[in-house]
């Protein structure tokens, strides 16, 4: 018969184990962030399936490896962009995103502005500035008019009739 102290032991020798695994996934993909990584890959180096590790690194981290992977990429996305020695294109390559359009609408979500204008650069700067300036010039003009339809004919949603067909 087992004591019951023993039993807890082991549950959390078990929990410190998985937490050192998932400390070592962490790393990796700290330390790799510019390679191709999947999940699956990542399970398989740390011993478990990856339906697993997912779950227990969003119980641990509060995220899914791959949602750690894509932050931590847009992360240094923004330091390099911050250095403004090169361009959007080139820092989406060298964090390891291979679409421009995805890395640029993953960058916006998070950062909450477009890669281009997160620049240190004067000149994104002053671009930056027209674009809300712009962006708010129109808002006065449009207070008092209907949006517009899409095309539709009538309101009602029924159409009326246009005639007897011609001759």
């Amino acid at each position: 018969m087992c004591r019951p102290g023993w039993r807890r032991a082991r549950v959390q020798a078990q929990y410190l184990a998985e937490l050192a695994r998932l400390r070592r996934v962490r790393d990796r993909i700290d330390r790799e962030y510019a390679r191709p990584l999947d999940v699956v890959a990542l399970a398989r180096d740390a011993g478990v399936p990856a339906g697993h590790l997912g779950r227990l690194f969003r119980a641990a981290y509060g995220r899914s490896p791959h949602g750690y992977l894509l932050t931590r990429r847009i992360e240094r996305a923004t330091a390099l962009l911050r250095r403004g020695d090169l361009g959007v294109a080139e820092v989406a390559l060298a964090v390891g995103c291979t679409s421009l359009p995805a890395f640029t609408a993953r960058f916006t979500g998070l950062v909450g502005c477009p890669p281009h204008s997160s620049g240190s650069t004067r000149r994104t700067r002053r671009r930056a500035g027209r674009r809300a300036r712009r962006r708010t010039r129109g808002t006065r003009r449009a207070v008092g008019r209907r949006p517009w339809r899409g095309g539709r004919r009538y309101r009602s949603g029924i159409e009326k009739p246009r005639g007897p067909p011609g001759p």
